[in-house]
Order: structure tokens, then sequence, then C-alpha cells
């Protein structure tokens, strides 16, 4: 799903719901395929000012990656292929309108993509000051750059690599 309009918004205490509602559909269809479904991204941290849009990792074995592709496929998951990032593959889905938008990804167990998503938002539950300036910087990449989501991202850059380095991560 592209994104064509930035909105950054406050945290809103329905993403965690959202996020049980996609998950309880990927487990039927999943299985015991996915060792866990991660919910990341801004979404997932209360108090972060986020654009509306769900961030998952679904975790599998790296045995088990095809059959999670052919097991979304079912419930009408598109692979994407990796997007240029290495350790995850990306699915856009049609016939999920029921559903809040959402970005999906299955990532096999030893990603590296992964562990940063579970390491940054990890982090970010716990230091509330990092929330405060994320936020804030997000808020204004949103304003400077409504309908530029490469400018948006860069905005935001510095302010991410701050928060890795605080982390210990390069």
């Amino acid at each position: 799903m592209a994104t064509r309009n930035i909105i950054v918004l406050p945290y809103d205490e329905k993403w965690a719901k959202a996020f049980c509602d996609i998950k309880s559909e990927l487990d039927s269809a999943l299985g015991s395929l996915a060792i866990s479904v991660e919910h990341v991204g801004s979404t997932s941290v209360p108090g972060l000012a986020a654009k509306p849009i769900i961030d998952i990792d679904v975790v599998v074995r790296k045995t088990d990656v095809e059959a999670a592709i052919k097991a979304l496929a079912t419930i009408g998951y598109e692979h994407e292929g990796n997007g240029g990032i290495e350790g995850r593959e990306m699915f856009k889905y049609s016939g999920r309108e029921h559903l809040m938008d959402h970005h999906l990804y299955v990532c096999p167990e030893d990603s590296r993509e992964l562990k940063r998503h579970v390491m940054f938002r990890d982090y970010l539950r716990s230091h509330p000051d990092a929330v405060q300036a994320y936020s804030q910087i997000k808020k204004e990449a949103a304003e400077l750059y409504p309908h530029d989501i490469d400018a948006y991202i860069n905005h935001k850059g510095k302010v991410i690599e701050k928060i890795y380095r605080e982390m210990g991560v390069e």
C-alpha cells in the first residue's frame, strides 16, 4: 500500500485493538507457521504520534517463509518481494477492507530487520523522552512534506539515528 497523503495523528488506543483484529485473521491463516505476530512501528508505542497504519512482522522459521507466503495468499495477501531489504518479505492485500490499513511483513526469526523493529519499539515503550522527540519530528515532517514520503522519512532520520545510537545499535 503506497502512502499518498502523509497524516500523523496523536496516539490512539484503538490501534492496539486494530492490531489484535488483524492478528486474529493472520493466526487463523498461518496456524503453527507463525512463531509470533509482532505489532511494530509507531502505532505499537503508547503515546507516540503515528501515521494510522499498523505495521506487523510475522515471525517464522527460515524454512517456513515460502509456506507462510502461500498461507497468506489464501486470505488475500500478495507477496511483493523484500523491497530491497533483506530479512523481510512484503505484502499488499485485497479483501481486507474490514481491517485497519496495515503493512505486513514476514520475517525469519534470525532477521536483522525484525530485531531492529522490535528493539526500536521496546526502547520507545520505556523511554518517554524519546517518544516525545520522535512524535514532534514526525508531526513536523508530515506538515513539511505531506505528499513526499521520501522527504518525510529523511526529515525524521536524525531523530531515528539518535535513538539507535542511544540503544547502542549502528
